[in-house]
């Protein structure tokens, strides 16, 4: 069997599910695990997000999104040296991944059709049917149920152990920063998961865009920073431009310290195994008292 994973998320899925050796083609994005690295890259972004701010990089896409034309582009000769049976592609997010339709002409050119298994998730239960959806695209299906079976072990015991508490702190979940956007989809529904109450973003809905006075007025009692696609050193190395936002001394998260900088693109972004290691990460965010800090500077820091 031959795979085309053209998503990070899709790639970690068929990693977990034992079909590294049958991956031939991924993403630029793709880096975990890290063996993806080394596959044939047959989907490449037209953005040098490291050369450009937050702002800089929302206006790019706004202006691309508008104009109709694609962020991403694929590498037919490599897509047809990969000869996949198998595309792993997504019609979620325009911005997170190529275009689905473009995704069904590329293979159309290829000498042997192969079978597109297109990933939409919008919340956590999605995500878990998806990784069953691969599993029996790949004949992979018993090994896809066992592992969910571990996932869902473990988001309860997130849920059963902050089920009895009273506090619910309001928590903010910002996916971008340089124009501020809400975290959408799968976030809020780990937020209330982890013991928390999303002030901002909308269980099973797209990030939005949010007018800062509107977080003002939900006064958050914790931050936590996830830009997509971001590690958390660029996530501080972008962070600074919150401090400049009028009240932004006065929000309660700020005044108590609880402004976290996430590695976003690992474990909230992409729809994939590893949104539960972030699940497990926002309960020792919003509830240090019950799951006490166990994850390393490259999963989250404070934001001074």
């Amino acid at each position: 069997m031959r795979i085309c994973c053209l998503l990070p998320g899709a790639t970690e899925i068929a990693f977990a599910l034992g079909l590294g050796d049958d991956v031939v083609g991924v993403t630029h994005e793709c880096d975990y695990p890290p063996e993806a690295r080394q596959k044939p890259v047959v989907v490449r972004s037209l953005i040098d997000a490291h050369r450009m701010t937050s702002l800089e990089i929302d206006r790019w896409v706004s202006e691309r999104l508008r104009s109709n034309k694609s962020l991403y582009v694929i590498d037919e000769k490599q897509l047809h040296e990969a000869a996949p049976d198998i595309i792993l592609t997504q019609g979620l997010c325009d911005v997170c991944a190529i275009d689905y339709n473009e995704v069904v002409s590329a293979s159309e050119a290829l000498a042997k059709k192969p079978t597109i298994v297109s990933l939409t998730p919008n919340c956590l239960t999605d995500v878990l049917n998806d990784i069953v959806r691969v599993g029996e695209a790949t004949k992979q299906r018993h090994r896809a149920e066992r592992l969910v079976q571990e996932l869902e072990q473990r988001i309860s015991g997130v849920r059963d152990r902050v089920a009895q508490l009273s506090k619910r702190p309001r928590v903010a979940c910002l996916e971008w920063f340089d124009p501020i956007y809400a975290a959408g989809h799968w976030v809020p529904e780990m937020v209330e998961l982890a013991g928390g109450r999303d002030v901002l973003g909308r269980k099973g809905e797209p990030s939005a865009k949010i007018d800062w006075n509107k977080v003002l007025e939900l006064a958050p009692d914790v931050i936590v920073v996830m830009p997509c696609g971001f590690d958390v050193s660029q996530t501080l190395r972008g962070a600074p431009v919150l401090k400049y936002l009028e009240g932004w001394r006065d929000l309660p998260a700020v005044k108590s310290g609880d402004v976290f900088a996430t590695n976003g693109h690992a474990f909230f972004s992409r729809p994939g195994p590893r949104l539960v290691d972030g699940l497990e990460l926002l309960a020792q965010i919003i509830h240090p008292e019950v799951f006490p800090m166990q994850a390393s500077p490259d999963q989250v820091q404070k934001i001074p």
